[in-house]
């Protein structure tokens, strides 16, 4: 099993080092990673590149995560007894080269967009909770961020109620937990400061955020 594990982190993290919002920032002749927060994720693509940016790197970055999923269910272990396991330990791999690409210096983007790809893959029917939760926070507190950290949170949750007593299972989702809060603790501090942006604020191109 760890040979499989080591080629599921593996695929997952090759096709995570594919960062959308780098490459449409690059089409617009724009370095996304020197404006705004500074991450080529879809929050900083759509509030310094546009609502168009925002979207096509939101799809590319959730992309990015089902493929090598779907190659690793149906063409590289299609008859695998732990397949749920090996599509968690791809999707890792996947977040973790989406927020540490190795050719753009180990600095990417915060990973939900990869993280709710990986969602969608390993288990469909968590998708209506997962779109229900993000939306109707973010609609409440105006916060992408608070959004983005409750469906962090609604992993593990999800693995508690739909497969119960897998703790491998959970200690990976827990895992997919921990990288978001790590990834947003710039977030989370400028939320307890009263200074987060909300939904809709555009970010000048001019400033980058610290």
């Amino acid at each position: 099993m760890i040979s499989q594990i080591i080629v599921c982190l593996i695929l997952g993290y090759v096709f995570g080092c594919f960062s959308t919002g780098y490459l449409v920032g690059k089409i617009k002749h724009v370095d996304i990673r020197k404006y705004g927060s500074g991450n080529p994720g879809t929050t900083n693509a759509l509030r310094t590149l546009g609502a168009k940016a925002g979207i096509i790197t939101l799809i590319g970055d959730m992309i990015k995560a089902i493929l090598p999923i779907l190659l690793i269910r149906f063409v590289i272990f299609p008859n695998a007894e732990d397949i749920q396991l090996f599509t968690l330990y791809t999707g890792l791999g996947v977040v973790l080269g989406h927020n540490y690409p190795v050719w753009l210096g180990f600095k990417g983007g915060k990973g939900i967009a990869a993280t709710g790809g990986v969602m969608a893959a390993f288990d469909p029917l968590i998708i209506p909770f997962g779109l229900l939760l993000f939306v109707g926070v973010v609609a409440i507190t105006r916060y992408v961020s608070v959004g983005s950290l409750l469906v962090a949170v609604l992993f593990p949750i999800w693995i508690l109620i739909r497969y119960p007593g897998n703790i491998h299972m959970l200690v990976i989702a827990f895992i997919y937990m921990a990288l978001a809060f790590i990834k947003h603790r710039s977030n989370i501090k400028r939320l307890m400061n009263g200074t987060e942006n909300k939904l809709g604020q555009r970010v000048s191109i001019d400033n980058k955020e610290e």
